[in-house]
């Protein structure tokens, strides 16, 4: 599996593949669905040209971390073992970078422990009721259980259908790349755990549910949208600018819901500068 988290530790009896990369001032780069650390993988050697110390790791459930599927993978969850995974490794204070679901993750995180949180860049994340997706919201209500038992062959092709939604440059998603994206999701456990840890979570409870708290946030906060998100909107993140004190907002022209396939080197630069201003 082509994941950015090629080491592994054991946090709350589960194994959880995540790295680091260079030195410097430490960044944490959170991952969304449906996808694994492999999508930060242009912005990784550029943040560390920059001066930073990256890490990466695939949640639970996710990528090359364990995949029980008994495990509790919802938001809370998630955000738990992420705060489990920092104190392991004596994370007090860091930058945060959080796409899509990565990006529930870091506003809760900047919630609850906003003395951990340097700064948090979000990129094109769910927010108050755009999860799920018009697509996904679709298939839940009407044809889940179908969905669900569809012959592997059925299986694949929905995803090949659905993954180049998510770039602007439809180029991108194809060959080795498509497929890399599609490696988590083959076999019985990949398929079973997509709806297991994935699908089975998206819904706008959690998203509404951390709605109402964001003019809370007391750290700084920018905001990177893909202009051409076809699953999260850009009227989200104008939404999202107003209800975070003294955020900003950057959008990225020609650029999808995977800003960073899209537009890495944007992403990098705004990141960096972002955290420059916050040391």
């Amino acid at each position: 599996m082509q994941t950015a988290a090629t080491s592994s530790i054991l946090i709350n009896g589960y194994r959880i593949a995540y790295e680091q990369y260079g030195e410097g001032s430490p960044i944490w780069l959170l991952h969304g669905t449906p996808s694994y650390s492999y999508e930060w993988r242009k912005v990784i050697p550029a943040l560390v040209q920059k001066g930073y110390k990256v890490y990466v790791h695939d949640l639970l459930g996710y990528g090359a971390s364990e995949r029980p599927l008994e495990a509790d993978t919802s938001v809370a969850a998630q955000y738990t073992l992420f705060s489990q995974l920092l104190d392991e490794l004596g994370m007090d204070r860091l930058h945060v970078a959080a796409h899509d679901l990565g990006g529930i993750v870091g506003v809760q995180l900047a919630l609850e422990q906003p003395e951990r949180v340097q700064s948090l860049t979000l990129l094109n994340m769910p927010s108050y009721d755009s999860w799920p997706s018009p697509t996904w919201k679709k298939i839940i209500e009407e044809q889940l259980e179908q969905v669900e038992q569809m012959p592997r062959a059925d299986f694949d092709t929905m995803l090949k259908k659905q993954l180049p939604m998510a770039v602007y440059n439809k180029e991108l998603m194809t060959g080795d790349t498509l497929d890399a994206y599609l490696e988590p999701h083959a076999g019985s456990l990949g398929k079973a755990s997509f709806f297991s840890h994935q699908v089975a979570h998206y819904n706008a409870k959690y998203t509404e549910s951390y709605g109402t708290d964001l003019p809370k946030l007391k750290v700084p906060v920018q905001i990177l949208w893909g202009e051409e998100d076809e699953w999260q909107p850009l009227a989200y993140a104008k939404r999202l600018v107003q209800d975070i004190p003294h955020a900003c907002l950057h959008v990225i022209p020609k650029a999808g819901h995977f800003v960073m396939e899209d537009e890495p080197g944007q992403c990098s630069d705004y990141i960096d500068r972002f955290c420059n201003e916050h040391p």
